[in-house]
């Protein structure tokens, strides 16, 4: 059993977790994710199983849609809703248009510092693992890229928006960025993603669709190939331009 199979990771799971019980259910040996979900966070995590392992970096590559809530008024130590509050402050002269000409703002290629709430590794130590012990350590900011962010909603002290990014964006970072240019200073307060690559959350499965599909004996018809993934990819379209998908 090779291949890629999409799977809607729950919240409140991490992705490790989500992993092994798909191991489980398919009764495999090798198995991995091709990116990183919060426990906060819910969506596409497409789990690379067999030999297919083997194409998990490559896929990590692909860009990523998020769907977001941002909590505007309150800074918590994670920038998202698992952490505890650092500050509240009164959210007020918060407009659509305001909010839209931050948006662009940081649209394109920005910088994040990596949050210490983070698997980041710092002398070979997880960050989050410093963090949880109240030491914080100086982070090298990184490029990462922004194709677009339009703003679905706002409600109260909640502003909903979907995002494009690059690999290795942290929505999170990217919530409290905006909510300090906002004044009032923001947390990320729910976040789904939609998209990874070719990857949907429209044709995604559960792990209760799973256990289904495996006592019906189909699971080698939701598993997507190795070459179909890879071809699809961004960067496979830059080096080989001239083919044809």
């Amino acid at each position: 059993m090779d291949g890629i199979i999409n799977i809607n990771k729950p919240r409140g799971i991490t992705s490790f977790t989500t992993v092994s019980r798909v191991k489980h259910i398919l009764g495999v040996k090798k198995a991995g994710h091709t990116g990183t979900l919060d426990p906060v966070a819910r969506g596409v995590l497409p789990i690379c199983i067999g030999k297919a392992t083997k194409i998990a970096q490559s896929l990590m590559l692909s860009s990523k849609v998020y769907i977001a809530g941002m909590k505007l008024g309150i800074k918590t130590d994670t920038e998202d809703s698992s952490g505890k509050i650092i500050e509240q402050r009164r959210v007020h002269d918060v407009d659509e248009d305001k909010i839209k000409k931050i948006f662009l703002k940081y649209t394109g290629e920005i910088e994040q510092i990596p949050p210490m709430y983070s698997a980041m590794r710092f002398q070979g130590k997880r960050l989050y693992t410093l963090a949880r012990k109240g030491i914080s350590v100086e982070r090298k900011p990184k490029k990462v890229r922004i194709d677009f962010i339009r703003l679905i909603d706002i409600k109260d002290d909640l502003v909903t928006f979907e995002v494009k990014t690059s690999p290795g964006t942290y929505i999170r970072t990217l919530c409290d960025s905006i909510g300090e240019e906002l004044g009032c200073g923001a947390h990320m307060l729910e976040l789904e993603r939609i998209r990874v690559g070719i990857f949907k959350i429209e044709d995604s499965l559960s792990i209760e669709d799973l256990i289904l599909i495996r006592e019906e004996g189909r699971v080698f018809n939701i598993l997507y190939s190795m070459d179909k993934v890879l071809s699809s990819l961004d960067i496979f379209r830059e080096v080989f331009p001239k083919y044809k998908i």
